[in-house]
């Protein structure tokens, strides 16, 4: 052996060895190998907030085993993913290993390909400090705010709270639309509808209500709107005004971290840890038949737009060979300018070879895999084609002494729409349909006109799309945060989701204001985003990360012991924690405790009666194949999922598998669900032998039920 490269996954190893070949040894860290003790704060404030690094718990063979490989090299390279984490990932393997930090030891990949390879070994380079010190005082920051205001939070409203310097500030954000949406009064007005036939035609068209020739009337009720009614019906219609004109539609840029987010949730149905998830598949490399491991796409976690030039020149090939020099742009390739406080050591998110379209791979994808993948290969490629070119029409509609209008527009050229449309959370233009042909002055004959009452309404719950657009335009967090955000504040139970929306507890409004009672700054949404620019400063070796945690700390630990002292002997109670359930042992009611193996409904009175009652996860929905009852979702003793009837064991009832709601075409059974790679719906009835591709979006959903038998604890 000569040479040693270390990476972060087994995935991204493989890959990597097939390029490198001989002489190359490629092993995997399996991400970080040294970190603070989950257990204790490990951080020494009196000594400038010194970090206490030790071995992750269960990683202590692995950190022998990389001693030891790097010992028999010659050499040792340190190829961890090319950002600030994947930065300090190689700063503590080099402290592991004994590795000096002048060398030029580090590379990174933007992309796993041969020629990406190539180009992050023959430029090795020293590890940068100034990124590794802005990781550290991220995650001692973090700490620091975990590890004090957690114990706080648990005392106060319930055991085993947590805060965090993003989180708490993302929950904020649910919390105060929830307050604007119930505070919001909504206001009554009107509209009239028409639908108005030019003479000699059978073809109607519609049009809106506007007011008259002094300009807009706001329809304000039903009285009002009835009389401009009756003036209209015995006017005579005619077209006053017409406007010809033409609209451009300019491509969406390439993605970037949080838009590959937002519209993998709006297309795909994804959440934001599942999207990155398999993000990560597509660039750490994908097996594919004839090819080996490719990496199909450029590194995941970057909010820069920036685009090689030979990326560009890729696409534009692929395009005029596919759909002709027409669908190129006039000026050649197109540029995106990103964000002013962007980070543009990356590329954006694009396909490494534009080649290997979507569909002659699908055979080597998982279904999530391809639907990504497709995603992103459309992006990239609608990018750099052509505008759409729309012929638009508006036209003024007189009716007697009132106005209408009307407005349409024809495809004249489809340009990148031909690929690819980027959707909206919500519907940002008003519809709009094809005109017929209309000329000035021309009397038209009403079909009808409809009044129809509106009341204004509040503004939208966020979506995970719309939660992670707005903490990229707040300032909150980074790319490589939102995903595990969102999955913090849900999986704690601050914020539930409902099919997409995302709604705050009762647990998250009482935090939250309690937060912003005692500790304004911690969930104030400008003094965070500034926090993660002087982060970034840090990274730009501008501002000393020891200096940043000093400036902060004094105020926060100030801020913490003045809200212990007028809190002392203060528990808020919630009303989320109460049930309905009175005890059958003593009679005082059933509460819900949390402990360290999830929930459970408790008597009130403990600790002088400790009856308790079970809580499972059940799916919602979905009958016991064998009795009809609930379907208990279990875990092995090795964590392994399966599924079981809550009516055990006078049912029997036991699948690896996960039932479904569905029944099978050939033999009416129950048709199971089995996940992986490739998720297929079967039947499990003996000698039937039906399966298809497993086409849902998200399984079965799992929610909580109480067990009826009742134990002594």
């Amino acid at each position: 052996m000569s040479k040693l490269v270390i990476v972060e996954s087994p995935a991204k190893a493989k890959t990597i060895k097939k390029y490198l070949g001989t002489g190359y040894e490629v092993v995997a860290s399996m991400g970080h190998i040294r970190d603070l003790n989950p257990n204790r704060l490990s951080v020494d404030i009196k000594k400038k907030f010194a970090p206490k690094y030790e071995i992750i718990k269960g990683k202590e063979k692995l950190a022998d085993d990389l001693v030891k490989l790097a010992e028999k090299s010659d050499y040792v390279y340190l190829a961890t993913d090319p950002d600030r984490e994947g930065e300090a990932i190689s700063w503590h393997l080099a402290y592991l290993l004994g590795l000096d930090l002048n060398d030029s030891n580090r590379v990174t990949f933007n992309e796993i390909t041969k020629t990406g390879v190539s180009a992050g070994m023959n430029a090795p380079r020293k590890i940068d400090i100034d990124l590794v010190n802005a990781q550290q005082a991220r995650r001692i920051l973090d700490r620091l705010v975990g590890y004090k205001l957690s114990p706080f939070l648990s005392q106060k409203i319930r055991k085993g709270l947590s805060a965090g310097r993003v989180q708490s500030v993302a929950v904020r954000i649910v919390v105060d639309r929830e307050e604007k949406i119930r505070a919001f009064k909504p206001e009554e007005y009107w509209s009239i509808d028409a639908k108005f036939i030019p003479k000699g035609s059978r073809k109607a068209f519609s049009a809106a209500f506007y007011g008259n020739a002094e300009g807009k009337i706001k329809l304000t009720s039903q009285q009002q709107t009835e009389t401009i009614l009756n003036e209209l019906k015995e006017a005579q219609p005619f077209v006053s005004k017409l406007r010809h004109g033409t609209r451009k539609r300019q491509p969406a840029p390439p993605f970037i971290t949080s838009t590959l987010q937002q519209e993998a949730s709006r297309k795909l149905g994804f959440q934001s840890k599942r999207t990155m998830k398999v993000a990560q598949e597509l660039y750490e490399g994908v097996e594919l038949q004839d090819m080996g491991a490719v990496g199909l796409i450029t590194y995941m976690r970057t909010d820069s737009l920036r685009l090689s030039e030979d990326a560009l020149d890729a696409a534009e090939t692929y395009i005029q060979k596919t759909w002709g020099s027409q669908y190129l742009p006039k000026d050649g390739h197109r540029h995106f300018k990103s964000r002013s406080n962007a980070q543009d050591g990356h590329e954006a998110i694009r396909p490494t070879d534009v080649n290997l379209s979507p569909d002659s791979i699908k055979e080597s994808l998982s279904n999530d895999q391809y639907k990504l993948y497709k995603l992103i290969w459309e992006r990239f490629l609608a990018c750099q084609m052509a505008e759409c070119i729309q012929k638009t029409t508006q036209a003024d509609i007189t009716v007697g002494d009132y106005l209408f209008k009307a407005s349409g527009y024809v495809v004249d050229f489809d340009g990148y729409t031909v690929l690819y449309v980027e959707s909206r959370d919500t519907a940002e233009e008003e519809k709009e349909s094809e005109l017929p042909e209309l000329s000035k002055d021309m009397p038209l004959r009403v079909k009808e006109m409809t009044p129809n009452q509106h009341f204004t309404q509040p503004p939208a719950r966020y979506t995970e799309a719309s939660l992670i657009k707005a903490m990229e335009e707040y300032g909150i967090g980074r790319p490589s945060t939102y995903a595990a955000t969102i999955s913090t504040i849900t999986s704690r139970e601050y914020v539930r989701r409902e099919n997409k929306t995302l709604y705050p507890t009762e647990l998250g409004e009482v935090t939250t204001k309690l937060m912003e009672e005692r500790f304004p700054k911690i969930v104030n949404v400008k003094f965070t985003a500034q926090m993660e620019q002087n982060l970034d400063t840090v990274e730009e070796g501008k501002y000393g990360w020891v200096q940043l945690l000093t400036d902060f700390y004094g105020d926060f630990a100030d801020t913490l012991k003045q809200a212990k002292e007028e809190m002392k002997g203060v528990k808020i109670e919630l009303e989320e924690d109460k049930t309905d359930l009175v005890c059958d042992k003593c009679g005082k009611p059933m509460v819900v405790k949390f402990g360290r193996y999830g929930k459970f409904v408790a008597c009130s009175g403990y600790p002088d009666c400790k009856n308790i009652v079970k809580i499972v996860a059940v799916l919602k929905d979905v009958p016991c194949p064998k009795c009809g009852g609930n379907v208990v979702v279990k875990n092995t003793k090795k964590g392994r999922v399966f599924y079981g009837c809550m009516n055990y064991p006078n049912c029997d009832f036991v699948s690896w598998y996960e039932p479904t709601t569905e029944k099978c075409p050939q033999c009416g059974a129950v048709l199971f669900r089995k996940k992986g790679k490739k998720p297929v719906i079967f039947c499990h009835t003996e000698g039937c032998g039906y399966a298809v591709t497993d086409e849902s979006e998200e399984p079965a959903e799992i929610v909580q039920t109480i067990v009826p038998q009742k134990t002594d604890a």
